[in-house]
């Protein structure tokens, strides 16, 4: 898909991954939507790309707001073609501790907030892209999710973070097939450490210390290269219904 002229609504775009994606879509020819907290950073990021993006407060795991949040991006913007979900976190937390086991509301609220919210938004986007008049090889539209690498090697204390995002990879294909019909496709990113929330400004010997099992480039991954893997899986019409790392080669190990 061809971004310029296109509708792209980035969720968690304030910010990190996020922001990085809304400038170069926005400096491809894309018209961006930017989703985020209130207090997200999104309105500073759409001030700063100025021209056609608009930024639409939403709080991901709240459903009602979620829905509005989308509606209002495309009374603004008209359809959506592309979108990237970025939006997401959790914490450390080991199954059992001295306190006793881990409460399931905790693992409740990882859950909601990674995989919950990104099957809400997969849902809301493509019902809006299902009314997009096909281009000429038939794609009404791209969803871009974003799991991680601890999907595949969880590390001690992230059982319910490992789960959330383990499930958004193992949409990526479920979701390829049931919207292939209508031309969108659906893919995930995995991403290793990225310079981004704590570890943005983290010090060299953290780094160093949290890359070590990398292969190459022994460092944080950087917001742009995310930005610019999307920028190929929505060029790239046969990527489709996968989950791609990007790791640097990296493999977590159990701490």
């Amino acid at each position: 898909m061809d971004a310029t002229g296109k509708v792209a609504v980035v969720v968690g775009g304030g910010s990190g991954m996020g922001r990085a994606t809304a400038e170069l879509l926005a400096g491809g020819g894309a018209r961006v939507a930017i989703l985020d907290l209130p207090n997200g950073g999104g309105a500073q990021a759409a001030a700063t790309m100025g021209g056609d993006t608009s930024f639409h407060p939403c709080d991901v795991t709240d459903e009602d707001a979620t829905t509005a949040a989308l509606d209002a991006a495309v009374q603004a913007h008209g359809a959506v073609h592309i979108a990237v979900n970025t939006a997401g976190g959790g914490t450390s937390k080991r199954i059992i501790s001295r306190d006793g086991p881990l409460p399931l509301s905790e693992f409740r609220r990882i859950v909601e907030l990674n995989l919950v919210a990104t099957f809400n938004l997969n849902r809301l986007q493509a019902w809006h892209m299902s009314k997009n008049e096909p281009d000429d090889d038939g794609e009404r539209g791209v969803i871009v999710n974003t799991s991680s690498i601890a999907a595949f090697e969880g590390q001690i204390g992230q059982v319910a973070y490992a789960a959330a995002k383990a499930g958004i990879a193992g949409m990526s294909l479920t979701m390829a097939r049931d919207l292939g019909s209508l031309g969108i496709r659906v893919l995930a990113i995995a991403p290793s450490l990225f310079a981004t929330g704590l570890l943005e400004g983290a010090s060299d010997e953290l780094v160093a210390t949290l890359t070590k099992d990398a292969a190459f480039p022994k460092r944080t991954g950087r917001p742009a290269e995310y930005a610019w893997l999307v920028e190929a899986i929505v060029r790239n019409p046969m990527l489709n219904g996968q989950t791609i790392r990007l790791d640097g080669g990296q493999r977590f190990g159990p701490r």
